[in-house]
């Protein structure tokens, strides 16, 4: 308590010229930083002849000489614009520290001198701290534009379902955790005192050689009191959207302006929470930062006073940006207002989702993967489509399996293309699961089309080549004709080269390109129907672009409620998981909420 009333202090003496930096440094990244980047990134992708990226060429794009080139500058220019936010933080605690109050443009100007020494070649590792170490740890110290990577959830699955990936993975958070501690000061040595990065590191590692783990706990101390913090807000917005929300739900227009109450009430939160998390968790620091120098008699060097008296020509562009800022929001809440009123924005989300559910491998948690007891399952859960695998034998049938191998899932370490069916039916691929499934065996195409059909269920058929097949894209297409299923499948790849085959063997039959990443005009691949992208790289624009080209997208792996709710958020067409009762609840709930309700809800959890 006492070093979060010191950080209070410390933050207090410059609070407004704070607030005004962290603001306007959000509302620039946002509308100017964030667009030119991607503005040339697109180009980049222009220059370099890619419309799209997937799997199947990201390496090669990110191997042209061009593009290596591009993003190096790139990454420079995210460090420089990330490190003017982390040294004007760093720069007005100083002067708040000293008693000096600061105005918005000396903290400009210090802050951009600072960071431009970034382009030095000794301080080259600051990039690093700024862009990977401390957004990695998400520790609430990262810079504004910085964020964390949202990591697929297929590599995060690969990684769990492999200990030493595991180990590893939780070895370089450790590392990663430690090195952080020791550079933890290396940003306020190399701002204020001017040395190079090198130079900070070591006086970092030295001033906090005996109190890392006291200045670890102060720096998660200081974070449970923002969250707690955090939770009075919270608490306050549920009394007033509960209040709001029996008082006025018989009066539209009064309803109309209650919800939007919550939602600018829910804005400000945010933005209060986003403005101060640097500042807050820089003000820790600092604090042990100067305790710790005083302890060891360190000279103290400061940022150049710079005195209280604000020019008065500067006053009044500040005043003239606070209006503007103000001025905006008062414009946008009234346009939000008038839209709802005017029937044109609806405050109730309640309109019919046409989004379906697809059981990954059948249901595949509580049954056997690519069985037909996980294809009941999924059929008893209400599944609207079923995913499976299907490879050819060394015999030439096509069977149901995903892996290449049948080490997993039956015992046998024995590769797929190497045993005719007749051999795979002996094995028993139910008991690595579940001794209850003993017996379960590895089904053909034809027999899953048979179960579909009956049950009036569809298929999502993914064939994975392993290189070992003869006319396997010949063989499916001529099960689905004999069959007479067109209508009731899809067939889908990871490999482009199989979709663009399948439409050479049959044109009717609908085909889905699977990507685990996907950017660009992915709409180019005219041999895919459809698309299937794993649930990270959906993003509105994608969304966006395969809907207005008249097409359809699935998304893949998504086993959360968060995720899940992400996915519907985006409208996305097609849900492929491994909990169809959750997915199916969350698409229910979806159907029927308005905003008060939603946010108590959000709020309970």
């Amino acid at each position: 308590m006492k070093k979060f009333k010191k950080v209070v202090r410390l933050l207090w003496v410059n609070w407004r010229t704070m607030a005004e930096f962290e603001i306007l440094y959000k509302l620039l990244s946002l509308t100017v930083f964030v667009p030119v980047f991607w503005g040339i990134f697109h180009a980049v992708m222009k220059m370099t002849g890619y419309d799209y990226l997937t799997i199947e060429n990201v390496l090669s794009f990110l191997t042209n000489p061009l593009t290596i080139a591009a993003l190096s500058i790139l990454f420079v220019c995210m460090a420089v614009y990330s490190m003017i936010d982390i040294g004007a933080v760093i720069f007005l605690l100083d002067q708040s520290y000293q008693g000096n109050k600061a105005d918005l443009m000396q903290t400009v100007r210090y802050a951009v001198r600072n960071a431009v020494r970034v382009f030095h070649r000794r301080n080259i590792l600051v990039a690093f701290a700024v862009l990977f170490l401390i957004p990695f740890l998400n520790i609430g110290v990262a810079s504004s534009f910085v964020s964390s990577i949202a990591i697929p959830e297929f590599i995060l699955d690969f990684i769990k379902g492999n200990w030493y990936l595991l180990v590893l993975s939780a070895c370089a958070v450790a590392v990663l955790g430690l090195l952080m501690l020791r550079w933890l000061y290396a940003f306020h040595y190399f701002t204020l005192e001017g040395c190079s990065f090198k130079e900070a590191r070591t006086k970092s590692i030295s001033l906090g050689s005996k109190n890392k783990t006291k200045d670890l706990a102060a720096l998660l101390g200081i974070q449970l009191a923002v969250s707690v913090l955090f939770l009075v807000f919270v608490i306050a917005g549920v009394w007033i959207a509960v209040c709001l929300g029996g008082l006025f739900s018989k009066l539209k227009l009064l309803g109309v302006v209650s919800s939007s109450v919550v939602w600018v009430y829910l804005a400000v939160s945010l933005l209060i929470v986003s403005a101060l998390g640097t500042p807050i968790s820089y003000a820790c620091i600092s604090i042990l930062y100067y305790g710790h120098k005083e302890e060891r008699q360190e000279e103290m060097i400061h940022a150049p006073a710079t005195g209280s008296r604000e020019k008065d020509g500067w006053k009044k562009v500040r005043y003239a940006v606070e209006g503007v800022l103000i001025a905006g929001s008062v414009v946008c809440c009234s346009f939000y207002l008038y839209d709802v009123y005017d029937h044109k924005v609806s405050i109730q989300i309640e309109y019919i989702r046409t989004m379906e559910v697809t059981a990954h491998r059948g249901a595949s948690v509580r049954y056997p993967e690519n069985t037909m007891a996980a294809f009941e399952g999924a059929k008893e859960l209400g599944a609207d489509w079923i995913e499976l695998d299907v490879q050819q034998s060394k015999d030439g049938q096509i069977f149901v399996m995903h892996d290449t191998n049948f080490a997993r899932t039956a015992g046998v370490d024995r590769n797929t293309w190497e045993m005719d069916y007749d051999e795979m039916k002996q094995l028993d691929v139910g008991s690595f699961l579940d001794s209850a499934f003993e017996g379960e065996r590895v089904p053909l195409l034809t027999e899953v089309i048979a179960f579909a059909k009956k049950n009036d269920i569809r298929l999502n058929i993914e064939m994975k080549p392993t290189g070992h097949e003869h006319e396997f894209e010949e063989h499916v297409a001529r099960i689905i004709e004999a069959e007479r299923f067109w209508d009731r499948c899809v067939i889908t790849s990871q490999v482009y080269d199989v979709l663009e085959n399948v439409k050479l063997c049959d044109d009717r039959i609908r085909t889905v390109y699977v990507m685990s990443l996907a950017y660009g005009d992915i709409n180019r691949l005219s041999a895919a129907d459809h698309f299937s992208v794993e649930a990270s790289s959906v993003t509105e624009k994608i969304v966006s672009d395969v809907h207005n080209a008249g097409k359809e997208i699935f998304a893949w792996t998504v086993n959360t409620e968060e995720s899940i709710n992400r996915m519907i958020d985006l409208n996305v067409d097609n849900i492929i998981t491994d909990d169809i009762t959750l997915a199916k609840e969350c698409i229910y709930l979806s159907k029927t909420s308005d905003v008060v309700s939603e946010y108590v809800k959000w709020l309970a959890r």
